[in-house]
């Protein structure tokens, strides 16, 4: 079926049909219109939209948190496109996860209730930012916008962008200089600072992105530099769920199952999983009543996603591709890969994890096969494969090195690597 054999009879989704598509699918239920920004987010995408705007949106079905709602806000001239479909859809979206036995679990997500494309107007852009119902500033921008030399781990101050930044910070163009404008303003007008809570899938994320957002800081005001270091906290946190990209065929199967014309339903997997270290300077939505695990410490969770996930992503994919696999869960379903993969976690990469309260690895591990072996999240090898220069160093070589000091096994990670 091609897009444009879409039955017209099918539902637009935004506020005036939501009464109607509550006849298909889950929809929020609660009043959007008593809804109050609370969060302003960069980087409105697919990941987004299925993790921390699905668990804002899971608070606010219980009655909480209803000042905290998401406006998202783009910096790039491609989320154009993001402004324009949340508009025509009054920021509603579908979101489908697909559970390895093939069901689905469907609902509209209603938690974005606005949409500021900084370049139509910067100064407004700022002025949103320096609104003192917005408490938290989030982040999924990638690793790539965060703006760090690879080599050094620096701040690229000779970024054009940057530069156009700090020699007229008054009409910013980056994230940059919007987080920082709207918290100089904010400063000078005797408002609390919101918090910056990076939410990318990068080792210690809140320090990378503090460590970066105090140098552009530093570049434009050394005083102003120091006021951010004291008073802007920037929790890390550690963030899983698939969420491939939206294709033709998404939008195709969203109309043609739920009778639903929406231009970027999200589809993910069943998994989700979110640890946020407590520390924000104006308060925060109560995550932990939506299963966010809200801990004084995230690296000791991150190790394990790094470790046992992203390792093993490492583990599958370039024996599996070498065998002739193309999909994920092809390679997943066969024994020998499977055990391969759970002796690499269990007789190497465990023992270099640290403690984790009230985690069953075991049952994690056997999870992890599961969610590689689900069909229809249709995970490629080849995206696995790809950037394995980056990855193996990142993800697999700190196993090696610390069980090398330990003197413990490194056999199947050697493996790997050759």
């Amino acid at each position: 079926m091609k897009l444009d054999s879409i039955h017209l009879d099918n539902i637009h989704l935004d506020n005036a049909h939501l009464e109607q598509v509550v006849e298909t699918v889950a929809t929020p239920a609660y009043d959007r219109s008593k809804l109050t920004a609370g969060i302003i987010h960069f980087g409105v995408g697919g990941f987004h939209r299925g993790h921390q705007a699905m668990y804002l949106d899971a608070l606010m079905n219980e009655g909480k948190a209803m000042d905290w709602a998401i406006c998202g806000m783009g910096v790039m001239a491609s989320d154009a496109h993001m402004r324009d479909v949340l508009k025509a859809s009054d920021g509603l979206y579908t979101l489908i996860a697909k559970n390895p036995d093939g069901t689905r679990d469907v609902r509209v997500i209603g938690s974005i209730i606005d949409y500021v494309f900084a370049p139509d107007d910067p100064a407004a852009a700022v002025e949103r930012l320096a609104d003192p119902a917005i408490r938290i500033v989030s982040l999924t921008i990638t690793e790539g916008g965060y703006n760090f030399h690879h080599v050094t781990g620096e701040f690229d101050l000779d970024n054009a962008a940057v530069r156009a930044d700090l020699a007229d910070p008054t009409n910013p163009g980056t994230v940059f200089g919007l987080v920082c404008a709207g918290l100089r303003l904010r400063r000078e007008r005797g408002i609390a600072p919101f918090t910056v809570m990076s939410c990318d899938n990068i080792q210690g994320n809140g320090h990378v992105a503090e460590r970066m957002f105090n140098a552009y800081a530093r570049a434009l005001d050394p005083e102003f530099a120091q006021w951010m270091k004291d008073q802007v906290p920037f929790p890390n946190s550690m963030v899983d769920r698939i969420t491939p990209s939206t294709t033709d065929a998404d939008r195709v199967d969203v109309a043609a199952t739920y009778g639903i014309e929406d231009a970027w339903p999200v589809v993910c997997e069943d998994f989700c999983q979110w640890v946020l270290e407590d520390r924000f300077a104006a308060g925060r939505p109560p995550y932990q009543d939506a299963g966010v695990q809200v801990v004084k410490e995230v690296a000791p969770y991150e190790l394990m996603k790094l470790r046992l996930l992203n390792a093993s992503h490492q583990g599958l994919c370039y024996f599996g591709y070498l065998a002739g696999y193309r999909a994920v869960h092809d390679v997943a379903r066969n024994p020998l890969f499977s055990r391969f993969l759970l002796r690499y976690m269990d007789e190497e990469a465990t023992p270099t994890l640290e403690p984790l309260p009230g985690v069953d690895l075991d049952a994690y591990k056997h999870q992890l096969i599961g969610r590689f072996s689900n069909e229809y999240v249709a995970d490629t090898v080849a995206r696995l494969c790809a950037e394995s220069s980056d990855r193996i160093p990142k993800w697999l070589m700190p196993v090696v090195r610390d069980n090398l000091a330990a003197d413990g096994r490194i056999e199947l990670s050697a493996a790997i690597v050759a």
